[in-house]
């Protein structure tokens, strides 16, 4: 057995078993259909995402401006006055508090977790509702299915015994 230098390991080699199979679980993880469902909805997030950052800067925004003097994001106060800013919008002098871009962020959550809720959330939920309940029936309906099957085997059963029962004894009599 040699050893590594420096680190007090034994160098051995991996087995190409223990290699196959690292990699077959490996794989496995990937195609499981939760990894692949929420890569999805990683990708399908962010493109969301994008959209009602647009909505809330291109129409609330400026409808929330519309009825104040600016843009939402550009409301702010300042902590330590006075607020001074150069022409790059870098603040100078005093502390100011971006509150619009706050209440702007805001908005952009609210939309989203709204629209995530009305248009995934709550249909998938009436949809796993009514499957659900098709499956309880479907279970009612074989429940009684077999229900009635234990009664007519039954009923063909006792049926047979009778007749054993009625031909037996005729047949002894005979004898």
């Amino acid at each position: 057995m040699r050893r590594k230098r420096g680190c007090g390991l034994s160098e051995e080699k991996v087995p190409e078993e223990k290699k196959q199979s690292v990699m077959d679980g490996f794989k496995a993880f990937l195609m499981r259909g939760n990894v692949i469902d929420l890569a999805v909805a990683v990708v399908i997030g962010a493109a969301f995402t994008a959209v009602v950052n647009s909505i809330v800067k291109g129409l609330i925004n400026p409808i929330v401006g519309a009825f104040g003097t600016k843009d939402l994001e550009k409301y702010r106060s300042c902590l330590k006055a006075p607020c001074e800013t150069n022409a790059a919008g870098e603040v100078v002098h005093g502390i100011p508090i971006m509150w619009g871009t706050v209440l702007s962020s805001v908005l952009t959550f609210l939309i989203t977790a709204a629209v995530v809720y009305f248009l995934m959330v709550l249909p998938m939920s009436r949809y796993l509702a009514r499957k659900a309940a098709r499956e309880a029936q479907a279970k009612e309906e074989q429940a009684a299915v077999e229900a009635a099957e234990i009664t007519l085997l039954r009923e063909i059963r006792d049926e047979l015994v009778a007749q054993r029962g009625g031909s037996g004894s005729s047949a002894q009599d005979r004898a």
